[in-house]
Formats: structure tokens, sequence, C-alpha cells
């Protein structure tokens, strides 16, 4: 230790910097996060799953959470047009629905001791996890842009950055890279992969007194996180409570839809609504409350993610597409793989790459699980409801809305998924082929 000035140093206080930040100083780690940002700041992502708990728990987080006052998250549902022709038809058994929710509930989950998770202002809410690390003694430098990471002796990497116009050099045992979609890590070592197939592209802001009850069946549902299906290819809208008046919007298309409308953002948002006509007129008679904001090319995998002196956590290692509201929960998870591997690293003096094969292992497998359920779940489309319906794969799928995709190398129902699309895509006869989504191939088979 007497070599360096931290034993970790953490680039990036989103959620991944922040949880890993707090367990390695709640076990007594001495470790430094640089933040760029001054927070707090604006961040999409604001809709958490359950798995997220277990983390809030063992870092000590959770009460503080509780007692912000965020909307609280009881389960999910997905809405499609009434009379949409598609709904009319059947596959063996399973018939797709225009609305279909699901309660977390349902399913008990190991560690997780309640019924529900939050939807969040991220603003607000990373603000509090990197004080909450903070407090239990990480420290902590915002504003600090991280120019690049010195790993030519992996023993003792180091971290460049600049204090006004002073270079500073900070030596530490290890370096998480946890900086985002920034990736300051995957792009200096050239280990990015970015993905033509999940090419998707967000347009999303905040409205101010939306009815949602609007598209809701049932007692509690206007808490929930909403899934809009539109009538265009591979394209949704999500629908996320930010407060008890403010609610998130976002349409996800796939960005060549957009590049083809020659429309300025704004007119291609609201078009793309129109299709939805009740959503839309919700919508108009509502306040928008924050300038539209976009988030494209966003899809990528790293060739690795760890190796000697560092590894790569939340959406500085992998990021796939916000369907299932899976970042923050990935991001957190990371946090809590990777820093059991550091503790024992440290108790050993050695860092290298072999410490981490547990986190590496276990990343993977949920992240490629991730991928595949969302590859098939655009795949599916709108049958994709009929297997929440069906009580043959209803709790398998609601393991994995609960963001419960670690221990297993593929689950049941995905394995289900894939037979079922295979036999339509085998069949142009059949009456759901012309209903599957465009999206077909993984980009990372080498990869993962």
């Amino acid at each position: 230790m007497s070599n360096v000035d931290f034993d970790v140093g953490i680039i990036g206080g989103g959620p991944a910097g922040s949880a890993t930040a707090s367990y390695l100083a709640r076990a007594g780690l001495k470790c430094v996060v640089f933040e760029r940002e001054l927070f707090p700041r604006p961040h999409v992502g604001e809709s958490l799953v359950p798995a997220a708990t277990r983390v809030f728990k063992e870092i000590g987080f959770l009460d503080t959470l509780e007692n912000a006052g965020f909307p609280k998250k009881y389960g999910a549902a997905w809405t499609s047009a009434d009379r949409a022709p598609v709904y009319a038809m059947q596959f063996e058994g399973l018939a797709a629905d225009c609305h279909v929710d699901i309660r977390f509930e349902e399913r008990e989950q190991a560690g997780v001791d309640r019924n529900y998770t939050f939807h969040v202002d991220r603003a607000k809410f990373d603000l509090m996890l990197l004080q909450h690390a903070h407090q239990l003694g990480a420290e902590v430098y915002e504003g600090v842009r991280v120019r690049g990471v010195d790993l030519s002796d992996p023993t003792q990497p180091t971290v460049h950055f600049k204090l006004g116009q002073q270079d500073i050099r900070t030596r530490v045992r290890m370096v998480i890279d946890a900086s985002g979609r920034h990736t300051l890590l995957g792009n200096q070592l050239k280990l990015k992969v970015l993905d033509p197939v999940f090419n998707q592209y967000a347009l999303h802001t905040w409205f101010e007194g939306y009815d949602r009850d609007r598209l809701a069946h049932g007692r509690g549902q206007p808490e929930y996180i909403f899934i809009h299906f539109l009538p265009l290819t591979n394209t949704w809208v999500w629908q996320i409570p930010i407060s008890e008046s403010v609610t998130s919007i976002g349409v996800v298309t796939q960005k060549s839809n957009f590049a083809k409308s020659r429309l300025d953002r704004e007119q291609f948002f609201w078009e793309c609504l129109q299709s939805r006509p009740e959503l839309y007129e919700g919508l108009r008679a509502a306040r928008q409350v924050m300038p539209l904001k976009e988030e494209g090319d966003y899809s990528y995998a790293m060739r690795e993610i760890c190796g000697d002196g560092f590894a790569l956590v939340g959406d500085a290692a992998r990021f796939v597409d916000p369907i299932f509201s899976s970042g923050v929960s990935i991001a957190l998870n990371s946090g809590r793989l990777i820093s059991h591997d550091i503790l024992a690293a440290a108790e050993r003096g050695d860092f290298r790459r072999d410490s981490f094969r547990t986190f590496e292992t276990l990343m993977r497998r949920g992240t490629r699980n991730w991928y595949n359920f969302i590859n098939l779940y655009y795949r599916l489309n709108v049958l994709f409801t009929a297997f929440v319906q069906d009580p043959r794969h209803r709790i398998d799928v609601l393991k994995l809305l609960q963001g419960d995709m670690y221990d297993e190398d593929e689950p049941a129902v995905l394995t289900e998924m894939r037979r079922i699309v295979t036999e339509v895509e085998r069949n142009d006869q059949h009456i759901w082929h012309k209903y599957l989504g465009s999206l077909t191939s993984s980009a990372f088979s080498s990869v993962l």
C-alpha cells in the first residue's frame, strides 16, 4: 500500500461507481471516485427492478431510498391498440392480448423483502447514492475528467486527470471503469464492439399532469412502468412515474426509422405517438416540462470486461436496450459482484485477471441472458404478451423481469421463446410469420 495513493480508483460516480465504492469503503478499503460531472445532473433511466433491492440492503442505503419519497413500482404492463388485427389470432394456445400486466409479488425473490421497487428522478437518486458512498468513507472528486489510465505496470495502475491547469497522477492497486456510456477504458484499450442489430434511438421528455389512468387497467396500475407497443416496426413507448404529477415518456425506435423520416426530432416524436391516439391525446393535454432529449447509437459490448489491474462495470462494460429497465440493476449488481472479487484479491494481494473470474463469468452470463431475452422479445413482438399470460411461462418471465438472470446459462423460458420464434420463422405461411419483429441476430457471438 505504501507505493499507492488508494487501493481502488473508480472512474465515474453513477450507480455502478457509487455501488462499488460503497461496498469497498464499507469493507475498509481506501477508494476514490472521479466523477466528470457536478451532481445533481439529469440522466435517463428512471425505473428500477427488484434485484436492485439486494444491493441497497447490503450497502445500507435502503432506508435512505425509502425516505426519499420516490414513487413505488409494483409491476409492469404492456399495451397495444385494442383493434389491432394480430390479437384475433392464436398460436399453440397462446393468445396475445392488448393489455397485459404482471406484479412483482407473484414470485418470491431471494434477498428481496418487499413487493415493490422504485421509479426515481435520476438526478436526485444518483446524488444520494454518491453521497452515501462518501459517507461510508470513499473519497469523491466531482468535476474531474479522467484523461486516461496507465496500465503499463498492472500492479500499480495510474489514473491521469487534470485539476485546473495541473496534471495529476493517482496511483492505485486496481482501476474500475464505471464511466457509463463514455466507456473510457473500452475506448482507450479498443475493446468496444458496436451492435448493428440493436441500433436503437430514443427520444424522451417529462410531462406534468398526464393522466396515467388513461391506458391502465385495474387498481394500482398507474404506478407501474408501462410499455406501449406502437404499430411501427420495433418501436415502443415507455411511461414511467417520476413524481405524483410528472411522468417520463420516451419513444424508442430503430435509428434507421428516424433517419428515413427526414423530420425534426420533435415532429417525429409526436408523429410516433399519433399511432396510439389515446396516448397522444393524453400527452397533448398535459404540459411538457423538459426539452426533448435523444439517446442514440447506444448498444455495444466489450471484448474484455476485466484484466490485470482493471475491470469494467455497468454501462462501461455493456449496454443493450432500455426495454426492461435493466441498466441501473446491472450497474448495481456489477458493482456488487466485482466488489466481492476485489475484497478477496486485496486479501491475497493479487489483482491479476484471474482474481476476477467469478465476476466475469456471472456478468457475461447475466448480460448474455438479458441480451437474448431482449432479442427474442423484439422478434416475438406483441406475441411476447402471450408468454406473460401463459401460466407455463409467467413466473419464468417474471424472474427475468425482476433482474434475476445470473444463475442459469439459459433460463428455460428463453429456450421456449426461441423454439417458437424458429418455428414461425421457418414457415412463411404461418399466421404469425408477418408479425415477427425484424431484429434477428446477435452481433456479439464471438465476444460473449
